[in-house]
């Protein structure tokens, strides 16, 4: 028995072998920490500009934090939805108001929200560089999804024409 798994996992490395040596690097496309802290930035003073008290995450392509931006007055919880918001949305490579809309129905998205970090609720706004998806913003902290998704967009539409 020993050598059938000894010749099954010789032939599975062998395989995955071949397959690599022929393989092609992936080009990923990254935003810089200085284009990410602006996005947050603008993203925290277009809710500041209106009274609300936003916080701003920037992850990238992998959902990891490149930025995360509490404005002063925001609350505590919105770290978290913030950071969800944008997980979700660099997750499913789409905005989370889009995917708000997708949960509801017959043929509803709703339960992978149960999934870690997974938040159907605007605020969370894809960036993609052509068809690329290289990372997220999610807002928190104004009283309504849409609210947050409109300043989420201001913070992307701030670096849009930079993102190389």
């Amino acid at each position: 028995m020993r050598f059938v798994h000894k010749a099954k996992l010789a032939l599975v490395c062998a395989t995955l072998g071949a397959s690599a040596a022929g393989a092609q690097t992936l080009q990923v496309h990254r935003i810089p920490a200085a284009l990410a802290v602006e996005a947050a930035t603008e993203t925290v003073a277009e809710c500041a500009k209106q009274g609300y008290h936003e916080t701003s995450v920037v992850l990238d392509a992998d959902g990891a934090i490149i930025v995360s931006l509490r404005g002063d007055g925001a609350g505590v919880h919105t770290l978290d939805s913030a950071h969800d918001k944008a997980y979700t949305s660099v997750s499913f490579k789409s905005d989370t108001l889009a995917l708000a809309e997708r949960a509801k129905g017959e043929d509803s998205i709703a339960p992978l929200s149960k999934l870690p970090h997974v938040m159907f609720f605007g605020g969370g706004v894809v960036i993609k560089l052509g068809d690329e998806t290289i990372g997220s913003i999610g807002a928190s902290g104004a009283p309504g999804a849409k609210l947050d998704d409109n300043c989420a967009k201001a913070g992307l539409a701030k670096i849009r024409d930079r993102l190389k």
